[in-house]
């Protein structure tokens, strides 16, 4: 795929006159750059330079479009391959042990997430992958889009994720999933306890002809399963897990609850703040002051000097 970019730009290039060093000040990079991208040599390059060769080769979002697919190439063959499936899936089934899942999640929430990935190297590449994981919600809203059931576990919603506000609006985001007929949403509460699943997440895509594919995944790793057999089994663990988990109306209910939850732990002082503001009350009514546990001491029972 980057040679593939490369060949395009090279060709818009030179049907625009242009030479590449003309090219590079025009985009602000160096002719070098330039040389390395239609060579598909070097550092891939970035959504931002991507989009302003576009605009001054005047490719009408060619060189956008075909950009994710040259980034997926800094990717494991079998993360790559994983995304190849998913845009084709017509169905995805999703168990998410800590994380709510990349198609349902809020930009502020994303960038959350992304911003502590080991391979980050610079704020411009997590804006890239940000913008990537937002255009792959694209497709939820597309007439082709997938029928996507998501299992949540309760850990999931609890986990501020980018803070209380950041938390706020991603479960405003997945309450807003009841007006989106093709999305349901379960949650997998505690007092189910163990299952086959702990530790990680797992998905299961039904692709146009039918077939089945497993995809399971870690902190800092994935696999994905295509031999028939284990993919029945996979499927079979996934069945488990919806039918241990809440009912779609009762799932709705309990992520409200959390989110009132929140509001109120928001709203909570301190400890130390309590005893700060108790303290200037009972000084502001003329009362006695406060020893550690915060009883008042009453008039005329105050301990000798």
């Amino acid at each position: 795929m980057a040679a593939l970019f490369g060949t395009r730009v090279r060709r818009l290039r030179t049907a625009a006159g242009l030479t590449q060093a003309e090219l590079g000040d025009r985009t602000h990079v160096v002719s070098t750059r330039i040389t390395q991208i239609e060579r598909a040599s070097g550092a891939k390059p970035t959504l931002e330079l991507a989009r302003a060769l576009d605009a001054v080769l005047g490719a009408d979002d060619l060189l956008v479009e075909l950009w994710p697919y040259v980034y997926r190439e800094a990717f494991p063959d079998w993360s790559r391959k994983f995304m190849e499936y998913s845009e084709r899936a017509v169905a995805i089934r999703q168990y998410a042990a800590h994380l709510v899942p990349g198609l349902l999640q809020t930009e502020d929430y994303a960038r959350a997430v992304l911003s502590v990935g080991r391979t980050l190297g610079s704020e411009e590449q997590l804006e890239e992958r940000v913008a990537l994981r937002m255009g792959r919600q694209e497709r939820l809203g597309t007439p082709d889009r997938p029928e996507l059931w998501v299992v949540l576990d309760e850990a999931v919603l609890r986990r501020p994720v980018g803070g209380q506000v950041v938390m706020q609006e991603q479960l405003t985001r997945l309450l807003g999933t009841t007006a989106e007929p093709h999305v349901t949403v379960q949650v997998l509460p505690f007092d189910q306890g163990e299952h086959d699943v702990m530790g990680g997440s797992l998905t299961m895509l039904t692709m146009p002809d039918g077939s089945e594919i497993a995809y399971t995944e870690g902190a800092h790793y994935g696999q994905l399963i295509e031999d028939p057999d284990q993919v029945r089994s996979f499927a079979l663990t996934y069945d488990r897990l919806r039918a241990a988990a809440l009912p779609p109306l009762m799932s709705l209910d309990m992520i409200r609850s959390v989110m009132e939850d929140n509001h109120r732990g928001a709203k909570v002082p301190s400890r130390t703040e309590r005893r700060r503001l108790a303290q200037e009350q009972l000084q502001q009514s003329g009362g006695g002051r406060l020893r550690g546990g915060g009883r008042r001491i009453p008039r005329g029972r105050r301990p000798g000097p």
